[in-house]
């Protein structure tokens, strides 16, 4: 795998974390705007993704008012949201986030993330994650990063743990499912101090898949 790379995108102001394109080798994580609409809506098309009913994906007519949401809790310091864009194919295939920003303490969630059908279970999400948890550690000097699941979302929770993040504990009755049943989230995270080996884990599974070897 080709060293990662990374391209600031100029922001006034005291803004933490800054919007940035993030390059890896089969995907781009760049800064959501509309102009990504129409390619995510066709994404979240392949599945039907707004159907899981433990996780909230929005829906193709709704996907205008998700990005602007999105973008408005940028606006407010709270996320910097990304597009997911497949290198082979140009196409937006999925979107993700840095949420639940702490820039006093600097930590920060990854987290409202979803990929559409055809490239769930490749190497994008070993790579997304690489290309959030490096720029993080190594470039925003975070002492933390959170990810949070509905106890019901078992792959994501597999997804999560085989990350090598660790289960700080389980808020019950922390929220609501999008079809109003209360949820219990699963709280994880990796820590500064377990970067280096996480990311030599990460690493070499980009490395088996690429050579097709699970």
């Amino acid at each position: 795998m080709s060293e990662l790379r990374s391209k600031t995108v100029p922001l006034n102001g005291a803004v933490w974390p800054k919007p940035i394109t993030l390059e890896g080798d089969s995907v781009l994580l760049v800064p959501l705007s509309l102009q990504h609409a129409g390619g995510l809506k066709a994404a979240v098309l392949d599945g039907e993704l707004w159907g899981l009913w433990f996780t909230p994906i929005p829906a193709a007519e709704g996907m205008e008012s998700e990005i602007d949401r999105r973008l408005s809790l940028q606006a407010e310091g709270s996320m910097l949201p990304f597009a997911v864009i497949e290198r082979s194919s140009g196409e937006a295939v999925g979107m993700t986030t840095y949420m639940n920003v702490d820039a006093k303490t600097k930590r920060v969630e990854i987290g409202s993330t979803w990929y559409r059908k055809r490239v769930q279970r490749t190497s994008i999400n070993t790579e997304c994650k690489l290309l959030l948890l490096s720029h993080a550690f190594e470039s925003l000097g975070c002492v933390a990063v959170e990810f949070r699941t509905s106890s019901f979302n078992f792959p994501s929770r597999r997804a999560i743990e085989r990350l090598g993040a660790r289960l700080d504990g389980i808020l019950r009755s922390h929220s609501y499912h999008p079809n109003g049943t209360l949820r219990d989230t699963y709280v994880y995270s990796i820590i500064a101090g377990e970067w280096p080996a996480v990311k030599a884990n990460l690493i070499d599974k980009l490395g088996k898949r690429n050579r097709k070897v699970e």
